[in-house]
């Protein structure tokens, strides 16, 4: 669940900030969503594939309509659920030492969200009396657009380019540079997300953006014992089942689909060969699902699962040696008492 849909931070305020007078020179917000809005059946083209394949899968974006991302925000705050606390506490205790390695540079945030992590660098190399420019990178230009006002408003020096789209664009697209360096951020191990083979070629985008003497930050949960992972998985309160059994109901809105939430229940636990916690959804009965929208019928055995979601958790060895394979050298790894969670610095060669 260390998803970067900009719902690990606090709920935006619903009005507004008053925007400072000369924010517009210093925003710039550029979108890459130019297609037009694809047919739901082509939208849903990834749903389709997940749920014909043995075993079942969804794709992990379906969580975050409305309900999804409140939903997230309150597994951010329990206390099972130590990855966002804890990586915010390193940043407090260290960013002061990031800026320092790193100033002056561009920021560039992958998944920015609301940017709450983001102040605690911007305040780091104000310190530092270094030129303020962030590059925010998210697929919300709602949350784009309030956050960067936002930060306009609080940081009078700042200038923001916003990229509007998916990593993959955003990073293809950095062509302006308005410092002479970069650091490339990406926080809340949201990394764990991907598998071994997507992880792979998400680093070569990341080496491609880079030039040499730039910076990546790589904030990563790490393993640790089997019991603190899976109560982090399966609160007390229920709140992670609840967001869990939300994609159905956001597949039932977006694709009117008839699944019966009653009739499937949250699992989660710890792959101890694949190093990743799996989020499933275990049918109750024997049942079968229309999603009309997408002309699609699908069967579901009794105790069978659809996997919602992987979360990896890393050994920082295992991370230097493959990101120094593409041309990132290990600068300084950041760490919480307990060896939790790391924040790992990395300079392209």
């Amino acid at each position: 669940m260390s998803h970067s849909h900009g719902a690990t931070q606090p709920t935006l305020s619903t009005t507004p900030p008053t925007p400072p007078a000369d924010w517009t020179e210093r925003l710039v917000l550029e979108s890459f969503e130019t297609q037009p809005a694809p047919l739901a059946s082509a939208m849903g083209a990834d749903v389709r594939q997940g749920l014909s394949q043995t075993p079942k899968t969804l794709p992990p974006q379906y969580f975050y309509d409305a309900r999804g991302s409140e939903l997230f925000e309150q597994i951010c705050q329990l206390p099972e659920y130590y990855l966002t606390r804890t990586e915010a506490s390193i940043l407090r205790d260290y960013a002061a030492a990031i800026a320092q390695y790193t100033a002056p540079c561009e920021l560039i945030e992958l998944g920015s969200g609301s940017s709450t992590k983001t102040r605690l660098l911007l305040d780091a190399y104000q310190q530092q009396n270094a030129p303020l420019c962030y590059r925010p990178i998210d697929v919300s230009a709602t949350i784009l657009k309030s956050s960067t006002q936002q930060l306009l408003s609080d940081y009078p020096t700042l200038k923001v380019h916003g990229l509007v789209g998916t990593y993959e664009m955003g990073l293809q697209h950095l062509t302006t540079t308005y410092l002479p360096c970069r650091l490339i951020a990406f926080l809340g191990s949201t990394l764990g997300n991907l598998n071994p083979t997507d992880c792979a070629a998400f680093f070569d985008l990341i080496s491609s953006a880079l030039r040499a003497g730039d910076f990546f930050l790589l904030g990563v949960d790490l393993h640790k014992e089997t019991a603190q992972l899976e109560a982090a998985y399966n609160d007390r309160q229920g709140v992670t089942a609840a967001f869990n059994l939300n994609i159905l109901q956001h597949l039932n809105q977006r694709f009117n689909g008839n699944f019966d939430l009653s009739q499937f229940e949250h699992v989660a636990f710890y792959n101890q060969a694949q190093h990743q916690i799996e989020m499933h959804l275990r049918s109750l009965q024997a049942q079968t699902v229309h999603l009309a929208k997408l002309d699609y019928t699908v069967e579901f055995q009794p105790g069978e699962t659809i996997r919602s979601e992987i979360s990896r958790k890393f050994e920082l060895a295992d991370l230097q040696q493959q990101l120094r394979a593409k041309q990132l050298d290990h600068v300084q790894t950041w760490t919480d008492s307990n060896q939790w969670f790391g924040l790992m610095l990395f300079q392209r060669l």
